[in-house]
């Protein structure tokens, strides 16, 4: 992989186990990670793990040989924003390496400054790329806590909410946050948004604000309970 990597143009470097692989992410802060899930010593969840307990920020495809639908729900939901399962070809892992920089990037260079979004009960600031959700009814805004959303559950917030009242499909949520089209039986979109449900709507005493439209997608609004 590093081999075919470097070919194609990207500066590798290569962690043989999971711990000297978590200190270079630690101090390089590359770009992307790809991460096998059977690493000796810290595996590859662990490491995942502590990459977003870090608030690293570093975008992760995990791949492995572990291709059950178990596997890679929970690999999604513990903040892995990829999942390649063995075998694939390496040209499949750059397109997907390639595909997530240019969406990291674009983020990056497009999301609009000091502009916050409002909602009963949730601030959603893209300056701080965090959202602050009131638990009880009353809270001032200065008592709100960190819903703690990872890098992409964040991206995926903001598209919802910039798209207020409106049901997007799982491909277009699945091209604006991830950057590739949406597969069939792809539970990427799914599985993001469950982990968003209980960061927000779970935490809220007052209001939901992710809502399936069963058959197209999914809407965002404050919707008291």
């Amino acid at each position: 992989m590093a081999m075919h990597l470097r070919h194609a143009g990207f500066d590798v470097d290569l962690a043989e186990d999971g711990e000297r692989g978590l200190r270079r992410l630690r101090h390089a802060r590359p770009d992307i990670a790809v991460i096998d899930l059977m690493l000796p010593g810290l595996d590859g969840w662990a490491v995942t793990e502590a990459i977003r307990e870090d608030h690293l920020g570093v975008p992760v495809i995990v791949v492995s040989a572990r291709g059950s639908e178990h596997d890679k729900v929970h690999t999604l939901e513990i903040g892995a924003d990829d999942y390649l399962s063995k075998p694939f070809g390496m040209r499949e892992l750059i397109a997907r390496i390639e595909a997530l920089l240019r969406r990291t990037r674009l983020v990056a260079a497009s999301e609009p400054r000091g502009d916050a979004i409002e909602v009963d009960g949730l601030r959603i600031d893209p300056d701080l790329r965090r959202a602050f959700i009131r638990v009880a009814p009353g809270q001032a805004p200065s008592d709100w806590i960190d819903s703690q959303l990872t890098p992409t559950e964040f991206r995926l917030v903001v598209a919802l909410a910039r798209q207020e009242g409106r049901a997007l499909s799982r491909d277009e949520l699945q091209r604006r946050v991830w950057g590739i089209p949406y597969r069939h039986r792809d539970r990427t979109v799914d599985v993001c948004v469950r982990k968003i449900r209980e960061k927000l709507d779970r935490q809220s005493e007052t209001h939901d604000y992710v809502h399936t439209h069963y058959g197209v997608g999914y809407r965002f609004a404050a919707e008291p309970r």
